[in-house]
């Protein structure tokens, strides 16, 4: 039987993510908000359809900049703007990106209303800003950027920590070849 808890997600769609395999993680300077979009560029070219990818760091770090190169390398034109207070910003590009910010969420109980097992069901990449609302809820991403202030200073460049996670029935070739890519872009910038 497949059910749906007060998260919004069916038990179907955590078990897609929660087997993991293998993780990878990186860590990178960031100098500033056009680096920030190359890398949201870089890292786009790893989604596939259905991907979690969660978004963590202060209030104006740099998550939504992440987003909007990843968007534009996904082929979006239009505008990028934060969803603090929507909740859900969508991108028709390909693949789709749902992008969603859960900072004003109360409880994890509240993204039982956004639907978004639907989303998952419709093979959109998941941009997700404080997924730490609902982290014991949600399923496991299949990539985590962790974007930190360097000594609490948002005029200095960004920390940033890339996790990629293989889940269970993604190749693991094509997950050694990503990782070594990571590696590559991460090495090629310190």
């Amino acid at each position: 039987m497949n059910t749906k808890d007060n998260t919004g997600f069916s038990d179907m769609q955590k078990g897609k993510h929660v087997m993991r395999v293998e993780e990878a993680s990186v860590q990178l300077f960031v100098p500033d908000s056009t680096a920030m979009e190359e890398l949201g560029a870089f890292l786009a070219s790893f989604f596939h359809p259905g991907d979690l990818v969660y978004l963590m760091g202060a209030l104006g770090a740099g998550k939504t900049t992440f987003v909007l190169g990843a968007a534009r390398a996904l082929g979006y034109t239009g505008r990028v703007t934060s969803p603090t207070f929507t909740i859900m910003n969508q991108y028709d590009c390909t693949p789709p990106v749902v992008h969603l910010d859960f900072y004003r969420l109360e409880s994890p109980g509240m993204m039982a209303d956004l639907g978004l097992d639907d989303y998952m069901h419709r093979e959109a990449v998941m941009l997700i800003e404080w997924p730490q609302i609902g982290l014991e809820t949600l399923p496991d991403p299949r990539i985590t950027v962790d974007i930190q202030l360097v000594d609490d200073d948002y005029d200095r460049g960004r920390n940033v920590i890339v996790t990629l996670n293989q889940p269970e029935q993604e190749d693991r070739d094509e997950f050694r070849e990503e990782t070594e890519r990571l590696r590559n872009y991460a090495d090629t910038r310190s």
